[in-house]
């Protein structure tokens, strides 16, 4: 008997998966509508439809954006289901250009930057007086991730009633750094007309009276507050970053109690340009310059600079020392 011949009719064809041909194409999804990104939990966003506080949704990411940062403030176009009830799923599509963002990194080794926040235009700096010790340095470094992120930062002293803010608002005299009072006692007269109209972040170390600043402008917000820890630090009362509604004119964001304020991510030019008296005068300067001046820097052309600018300037180099500390 000879060998058996084959023919195509013996080879056996996988059948595919579908028969539709899979394409790179993807809708353009003309009716997505617009929403601001207010909350964020484990792969779930909260979205205000046109920044409307009353009409929420929550919403996935598409397939298509992949791993897609987006975080709160971010502007994002979504689809589906809209209605905001209970059990329903939209799914962004599209995220936005962002205006500003505040950075960080786990610390200053760390070449990882985490965008805490997106699209805001302040940055509310809230420090204790006492209780914990007010702290220089982290005031320093969350300018410095203001300025490079084009936040206009703010700072808010809070538990006035146990120390006097004079001491501790003279050392940033020179930075034209706009300082505000805000403990318990104290009327938020001037606090609450800086927010209007602005997306406003507040960030703070554990237990310096954020949350409890944040639920007298939002009284609807009811975040937690909790005492101090009997080692200098707060407790945790704040775990995730929510954006909230303030009196339908502007938006605060309340983040997490702050630990550590990596600054790996920021190149001291960042800095400078934020001083907008300053910026143009760095054109001049030679490549490489880091802007601190002789024996550094010897032909820094800030050095050229007189008056209320070299006082600026001055006060400019101690933030950019705070950064090549880092």
């Amino acid at each position: 008997m000879g060998a058996r011949e084959y023919d195509e009719s013996d080879v056996r064809i996988r059948p595919g998966k579908g028969t539709r041909p899979r394409t790179k194409l993807r809708p353009d999804h003309a009716d997505a509508q617009s929403a601001m990104v207010v909350t964020v939990d484990r792969g779930r966003w909260g979205c205000a439809l046109d920044r409307d506080p009353h009409h929420r949704v929550v919403a996935m990411r598409a397939r298509e954006l992949g791993r897609t940062p987006i975080v709160v403030g971010d502007d994002v176009d979504i689809v589906g289901d809209l209605s905001g009830r209970p059990d329903t799923l939209a799914r962004i599509v599209r995220r936005g250009e962002r205006r500003t963002v505040l950075r960080r990194t786990a610390d200053d080794t760390d070449p990882t930057e985490r965008v805490v926040v997106a699209n805001a235009d302040q940055l509310l700096i809230v420090v204790a007086l006492a209780d914990p010790p007010p702290r220089t340095g982290f005031v320093e470094r969350a300018l410095i991730a203001a300025y490079a992120g084009g936040l206009k930062p703010v700072l808010c002293l809070t538990k006035s009633d146990l120390a006097a803010p004079e001491p501790f608002a003279a050392q940033f005299a020179d930075l034209d750094l706009m300082i505000v009072t805000a403990g318990r006692e104290d009327p938020l007269d001037v606090v609450a007309p800086l927010l209007a109209d602005q997306v406003t972040v507040f960030l703070g170390h554990s237990g310096v009276g954020k949350s409890t600043l944040v639920n007298r402008l939002v009284p609807e917000a009811d975040r937690a507050t909790g005492e101090v820890s009997g080692v200098g630090k707060g407790k945790h009362t704040s775990t995730q970053s929510v954006a909230l509604p303030l009196d339908g004119t502007g938006w605060v964001i309340d983040t997490p109690g702050i630990r550590s304020f990596g600054l790996a991510h920021i190149q001291p030019d960042d800095v400078i340009l934020a001083f907008s008296d300053l910026a143009e005068s760095i054109d001049e300067c030679p490549r490489g310059c880091g802007h601190m001046g002789p024996p550094a820097d010897p032909e820094c052309a800030l050095d050229a600079l007189t008056g209320p600018a070299a006082a600026r300037v001055a006060a400019a180099r101690h933030l950019l020392a705070v950064l090549k500390e880092s």
